[in-house]
């Protein structure tokens, strides 16, 4: 049956600008793909893209533009893994197919994975501050049962013991976006561990993780950056103990559960992320994240606008992670 593609860019302000080791944003933008079916049913779809790839909703909507005569003949789910790279463009689109056929009856995405839409405890992320600001952010959100601190390579012990003054009893992950060099992590990651830090998210650039050949870090080490696909596992076992696996690096939930499956029979654990975004963005990573040890699907909470069908989140829970008014 024939589809029709709408797309739309949609930006999405930040409640305070956020800052990280590659910059600071005021907004997210974002591409919307509905799908629809000759028959009137319809499925929806957003995608922020890899900023740090290029990617914004001009060229998110340019590569569907490409293929948009493959798409509207009736494409398969599947078939975008061979039709378009991964990246925002193939994840919206693959959203938006999931919800479709959920629309049509073919079954929650769920419940055709196997899964029980469980609740999910998100972590909320503070961005980088100076100390002070660090442990007043902190304590705003001591209640949150999992924080991620964003740091760069100035003194992240000292900013993540202002965390630590602001909520001693949060559980902390630890991201300084490849700001640290492999030297630096073996001299920070000791440091860390009296505070109670339970991951350590991409310290390291790409490209430099032979540098962790023969060392174990006393934390988790957790690859983000560094992997898109399952092409990348090789250089991720022996060095990191988890993936972060976000539905816009992978193209989409439907290669994102291939990657995860590749990951775990490798030995690795599981983190799903996102790149802020609207529920919207967040629904099909509920479902990858009933299988995951760390979930961070804060977007909605950072932002100051959600789409109308949107989750609530409670000190980061979302306890009703299904809703088919808004996705599958």
């Amino acid at each position: 049956m024939g589809l029709r593609i709408a797309m739309e860019p949609r930006q999405w302000p930040v409640k305070e600008v956020l800052t990280i080791a590659r910059g600071s944003m005021t907004e997210q933008p974002t591409i919307h793909v509905t799908l629809t079916r000759e028959d009137g049913v319809k499925g929806r779809g957003e995608a922020c893209g890899i900023p740090y790839k290029g990617e914004t909703p001009t060229t998110m909507m340019a590569d569907i533009e490409q293929v948009r005569p493959i798409v509207e003949a009736g494409v398969a789910r599947e078939a975008l893994i061979d039709l378009l790279p991964g990246g925002g463009a193939r994840m919206a689109l693959d959203a938006a197919l999931w919800d479709l056929e959920a629309k049509a009856g073919e079954g929650d995405p769920f419940a055709r994975n196997g899964l029980t839409p469980g609740s999910i405890s998100s972590a909320y992320t503070i961005g980088m501050r100076d100390l002070a600001a660090y442990e007043e952010a902190a304590r705003l959100y001591a209640g949150y049962p999992l924080l991620k601190v964003k740091v760069a390579a100035d003194d992240p012990v000292g900013a993540i013991k202002a965390v630590r003054r602001g909520a001693p009893d949060a559980r902390l992950i630890v991201d300084a976006n490849q700001a640290w060099s492999v030297e630096a992590l073996k001299a920070f990651a000791p440091a860390l561990v009296p505070l109670g830090v339970a991951l350590l998210e991409q310290p390291i650039p790409v490209g430099a993780e032979s540098g962790l050949d023969g060392w174990t870090s006393p934390i988790p080490l957790c690859a983000d950056e560094l992997v898109d696909g399952i092409a990348d596992l090789d250089k991720v076992v022996g060095r990191f103990q988890l993936i972060n696996i976000k539905l816009d690096k992978a193209g989409g939930l439907t290669s994102a559960l291939r990657l995860a499956d590749a990951a775990q029979a490798r030995g690795l654990g599981l983190m799903v992320g996102c790149m802020l975004g609207s529920s919207l963005s967040m629904a099909p990573a509920m479902v990858l994240a009933q299988r995951c040890a760390f979930v961070d699907l804060d977007g909605p909470m950072l932002q100051a606008e959600d789409v109308a069908e949107g989750y609530t989140y409670v000190n980061g829970v979302v306890a009703a992670p299904h809703k088919p008014e808004l996705w599958g």
